[in-house]
């Protein structure tokens, strides 16, 4: 200030000033001692800077931008400038840009710990992987006690499936921080990805320990609750941690998801919870009220599928073949888009590709961002495939970037998207009284809503084990988290009135490692069936295996039960591909049905239970029939290939014209009246 009063035309006075404004916090102070010293000394790339430094300080990122700018026109070469541009341009979501500044600002200065975290977490954030692993091992060379560096680091090496290589860096973290929280959060993460769900628990269990207000580590800690088999607990979890987080959406997803392995699930809570979900995400967008789509009831259709599982995936499963009829037919009825929320890719992502039109990574982009580049596609069409599942992209609905939005495929219940106008359904799964339970309107393709691809592997149908084994060999290939006690106990009954027959479980849960830890769900398994009186020995229990030999197991199954209320979709499909007929619960609700659905379409109505009793009196009888059993098991293959199930070029023909009905009706409730001369 004294030398203000001296030589008030000082510019590096002024400067000195805003520096001393902003080490107090007095922002607009030092945004106005800046400005003066600028309007003083046009040149002062300095100045420039840290009046950027203060904007970014008071939220106003755009006028912060604007001085970085003005700072690079005079100095170009200076890389801390292009750090700070960077920084700014995160925030709107132009991560391209930011990402070329980053870049800038280390070819300027190589080994910068501090740009190359930012680049790294930048290029991870859009899901270039192997760069950002690039960008954060630099990073981590130049400063190797940096905690921020290795969690960033291991979290990238998860995404890429390097799961020795994430766990290294989250325990170096321990060693350097014992009650780092995150550390013990993603090394649950690790050992989930892996099927080690005790490791994951304990894990988890610490990490909210450390942080009872960790909301991710609660979500993730109900997440492995529910595959070790205690769903109750999970919801606990999963609700605590909505209580800390009330707007996140994922966690409500995943108490959506949870809610239904409930066996005695209220639908009218469920259907709260969903709508709550909407609403959350409602208030977050900017929904689009008028679009630039031609209403032409008979032009060409830009159809978007969003998804985070066009991969090896049970979606993928089911979508590979649709898209690839949809193209083979030709018609030129439709464009097809596909949005694919996921940065990995693998052989059935490259042939799923290749049945598009048009391919969009979306993977790390805003939900504003995601939107706004389908409405630039104009696409008439929304599809989601994922429902309350992970990855899903829910949210960019909200924004209705497209004029008609659906979901279909990935999920089993209400979005709770008021934006969602459809649900597609079919005549089996979806009762007309549970209807209520929706806020999309039901639209039912004819014959199934699910079309299953055939499997790209080639393992031959074996004749029936029960002809050699001289004993019946019940299977369920479903993950654990569907076999609830009422399951068990009606498995056991199954068992008990079927002398010497067994039960063949393979699932994730039941992966064994030379960890000790990895045993307990075998265990629980057995003494859930020991409660029922059915000894270990009629127990075959195992792991997940590589898809051919996976396959070549259902040689070793004679029945196949289906889990209920959450029945199969993919297991029941692939268990009648290998000629292993399934025998299913009828349910009440949409998830409850999907076996019904399949079956009914496949030709196997009577596989079609209607409550328990008829449940076990069904699978006593069928298993007594041996020679029936043997006949299907070599016929059954070719029958639901040819069926509706299978039947991907015929299901094209259902799903286009139904695309089309909902965009006839679009059209004529948007028409616009030509005017006539008198």
């Amino acid at each position: 200030l004294k030398a203000l009063e001296i030589e008030p035309d000082y510019a590096a006075a002024h400067y000195n000033s805003g520096n001393a404004n902003a080490t107090l916090n007095r922002h607009d102070a030092a945004c106005a001692a800046y400005k003066k010293a600028i309007e003083l000394d046009p040149g002062f790339t300095d100045a420039y800077v840290a009046l950027g430094c203060a904007f970014e300080e008071l939220g106003q990122i755009d006028e912060a931008e604007a001085s970085y700018r003005k700072a690079l026109e005079i100095s170009p070469n200076y890389a801390e400038v292009h750090r700070n541009l960077g920084r700014t341009l995160l925030a709107p979501g132009r991560q391209e840009e930011a990402i070329a500044c980053f870049k800038r600002a280390i070819e300027l200065q190589p080994g910068n710990a501090e740009v190359l975290l930012i680049l790294g977490t930048a290029q991870k954030a859009r899901g270039y992987l192997e760069a950002a692993q690039s960008s954060l091992m630099k990073a981590h060379e130049a400063s190797p006690e940096n905690i921020e560096i290795l969690l960033h680091l291991g979290d990238t090496c998860l995404e890429l499936e390097q799961a020795d290589h994430a766990l290294a860096c989250y325990r170096k973290v321990t060693e350097f921080d014992p009650k780092n929280a995150v550390a013990f959060n993603n090394m649950g993460n690790v050992y989930f990805s892996l099927g080690q769900f005790f490791e994951a628990e304990a894990n988890y269990r610490r990490a909210v320990e450390l942080k009872p207000d960790f909301s991710a580590a609660h979500g993730n800690l109900g997440c492995v609750m529910k595959d070790i088999g205690k769903p109750l607990e999970s919801l606990k979890s999963l609700r605590r941690a909505i209580e800390i987080a009330p707007d996140d959406s994922t966690v409500r997803s995943n108490l959506l998801f949870i809610g239904h392995l409930m066996e005695d699930k209220s639908p009218i809570e469920l259907f709260e919870e969903a709508k709550a979900f909407g609403k959350i995400a409602a208030q977050k967008a900017k929904p689009a009220t008028s679009w630039n789509n031609t209403p032409n009831s008979v032009r060409r259709l830009r159809v978007g599928f969003i998804s985070g599982d066009l991969q090896f995936h049970p979606v993928g499963f089911f979508i590979e073949g649709v898209l690839h009829a949809l193209k083979s037919r030709n018609s030129g009825e439709l464009e097809v888009f596909a949005y694919a929320n996921n940065a990995r890719v693998d052989p059935a992502t490259l042939r799923i590709k290749n049945h598009c039109d048009h391919w969009r990574e979306i993977f790390g982009r805003m939900d504003n961002e995601i939107a706004e580049m389908i409405r630039q596609d104009e696409i008439d069409i929304l599809i989601d495939l994922s429902g309350h599942t992970a990855r899903n992209r829910l949210p960019v609905f909200a924004w209705k970037p497209a004029p008609i939005q659906v979901t279909w495929l990935g999920y089993f219940a209400t979005t709770g998207m008021e934006a969602i106008d459809y649900l597609i359904a079919d005549p089996w799964t979806l009762p007309g009284s549970e209807e209520i339970y929706f806020t999309e309107t039901i639209w039912r393709l004819p014959e199934t809503r699910l079309c299953f691809t055939p499997p790209d592997v080639n393992v031959v149908i074996r004749p029936l084990p029960a002809l050699s084994e001289q004993t019946i060999t019940f299977g369920c290939f479903n993950n654990l988290n569907k076999m609830n006690d009422k399951v068990v106990a009606t498995w056991a009954r199954v068992l008990s009135e079927v002398p010497n027959s067994r039960l063949f479980l393979k699932a994730r849960q039941l992966y064994q490692s030379a960890s000790p830890s990895s045993s307990p769900v075998r265990e629980a398994v057995v003494k859930q069936f020991a409660g029922y009186g059915i000894e270990s020995s009629r127990l075959v229990l195992e792991g997940p295996d590589v898809r051919e030999n996976y396959f070549a197991a259902y040689n070793r199954v004679d029945i196949a039960l289906d889990p209920f209320p959450y029945t199969g979709g993919t297991t029941t499909a692939e268990a009648l591909w290998m000629g292993v007929p399934v025998l299913t619960l009828a349910g009440k609700d949409f998830l409850a049905r999907q076996g019904v659905g399949l079956l009914t379409n496949a030709g196997l109505n009577d596989w079609v239970a209607n409550d328990l009793d008829d449940y076990v009196a069904r699978a006593v009888a069928h298993s007594k029939d041996i020679d029936k059993l043997s006949v299907l098991r070599f016929r059954l293959r070719e029958q639901v290939l040819a069926s509706p199930v299978f039947d991907a070029s015929r299901f094209a023909m259902h799903f286009e014209a139904a695309l089309r009905g909902m965009w006839q009706k679009w059209c004529s409730e948007n028409s616009v009246p030509i005017e006539r001369n008198a």
